[in-house]
């Protein structure tokens, strides 16, 4: 008897589905294999559902009427965590700068990200915070800009007192 696979997955949940998937032809009478990778001819990390070639057909229209979850289907669409960039670094120091508001944004606990083309270190660089940091991001890079070189040589000096 020639089986065919109906189902084959490798993401985390292939086992989950895969199981749920042979339950469901088994319930509705479609004898039904489960097979992980261990099997002949499954694919590393795969888990496959094998049906007889005589009752593929009906065993693909069951498991079309019957979709599994979708994981992309409760997406977050909020803007919350869209890119801004919050600093521009011009010149010659471009990389040095974009390291330093990064380091500042990173012990604010704010999550950074530096955008630059690494083939052409004359262009700028751009830091970039998700939305939702953006306004915190750019008050601590503004209170670091007004306290100048003297506001951090005074902040090094405090932390290395704790």
């Amino acid at each position: 008897m020639d089986s065919v696979t109906v189902f084959r997955s490798a993401d985390e949940s292939a086992e989950e589905d895969a199981t749920s998937i042979a339950q469901l032809l088994n319930d509705a009478g479609i004898p039904a294999a489960l097979l992980d990778d261990s099997a002949k001819g499954v694919p590393q990390g795969a888990w496959e559902v094998t049906v007889s070639a005589a009752d593929s057909a009906r065993a693909d229209a069951l498991i079309a009427t019957h979709p599994l979850e979708d994981e992309f289907s409760n997406l977050d669409e909020s803007h919350d965590l869209d890119p801004v960039t919050v600093f521009r670094s011009d010149g010659t120091s471009t990389e040095w700068e974009a390291l330093n508001i990064k380091g500042l944004l990173d012990a604010a606990r704010i999550p950074a990200t530096i955008i630059a083309d690494t083939r052409f270190p004359n262009l700028p660089e751009h830091v970039q915070v998700p939305r939702r940091h953006a306004a915190e991001a750019r008050r601590v890079i503004g209170e670091a800009l007004a306290a100048g070189p003297q506001g951090a040589e005074e902040a090094e000096a405090e932390s290395e007192r704790q």
